[in-house]
């Protein structure tokens, strides 16, 4: 069975900006999701832009509590955004938490950079985070993904050629416990930013987080 075959249904929201120079200079933005979450995470973030991006893909990608690596869901998502914007409409992309991680790695590993203007990691791993250091490979290889020195990560921060011409920026917080410590939610590329809010979660959620995750992606 191919990656396409496996495909959950897309999600493509199509929504129209209110202010025509915006439109004509943003491409489609592509939101990721995290484990245990599903695209309703980003629901107070797409209130929050006001349909001033758009068109916007949501999918939902099947972690399945972290047994799903992270490739295959990289390949997955190549596939919903293949699916929807053909092979070579220029992207931005936001992840969140695994979703970050995931979104780097067909970035780097599976031909996405040379469509992807912008990517924005809010709360993900890219360094690595001990709270997967626990978790076996087997049967948990999504989550062993993302201990600090996986093969996985090893390659996206060993090579970043396909990385360098993506503008990239990174958001966290601390504490976070779910990137411990918090400066691994830095990508190597692109300025880090703190935002001021107390758990992971709240990266999506609270008001001060949406406010700059807004301003970010309205950015020419």
């Amino acid at each position: 069975m191919s990656a396409l075959d496996r495909l959950d249904p897309l999600q493509p929201l199509p929504l129209p900006p209110e202010d025509p120079h915006t439109a004509a200079a943003a491409p489609p933005l592509v939101l990721i999701h995290g484990m245990w979450d599903t695209p309703r995470l980003f629901d107070r973030l797409r209130r929050k832009l006001a349909e001033r991006r758009g068109p916007l893909l949501i999918p939902h990608l099947p972690h399945r509590f972290g047994l799903t690596p992270i490739e295959l869901q990289a390949e997955l998502l190549g596939c919903h955004i293949e699916a929807c914007f053909g092979l070579e409409q220029p992207i931005d992309l936001l992840g969140f938490s695994m979703g970050g991680v995931i979104a780097r790695t067909w970035i780097q590993l599976l031909g996405g950079h040379r469509r992807t203007r912008r990517f924005i990691s809010v709360g993900s791993p890219q360094q690595g985070t001990l709270t997967a250091r626990p978790w076996p490979s087997w049967p948990l290889a999504g989550i062993a993904d993302l201990k600090a020195g996986s093969p996985l990560l090893v390659r996206l921060n060993t090579n970043l050629a396909t990385l360098e011409h993506v503008d990239c920026c990174s958001f966290y917080c601390h504490p976070d416990l779910m990137v411990m410590p918090a400066w691994r939610a830095v990508l190597p590329i692109g300025p880090g930013r703190s935002l001021p809010v107390s758990y992971h979660h709240q990266l999506m959620t609270h008001p001060l987080a949406l406010q700059e995750l807004v301003a970010e992606l309205l950015r020419p």
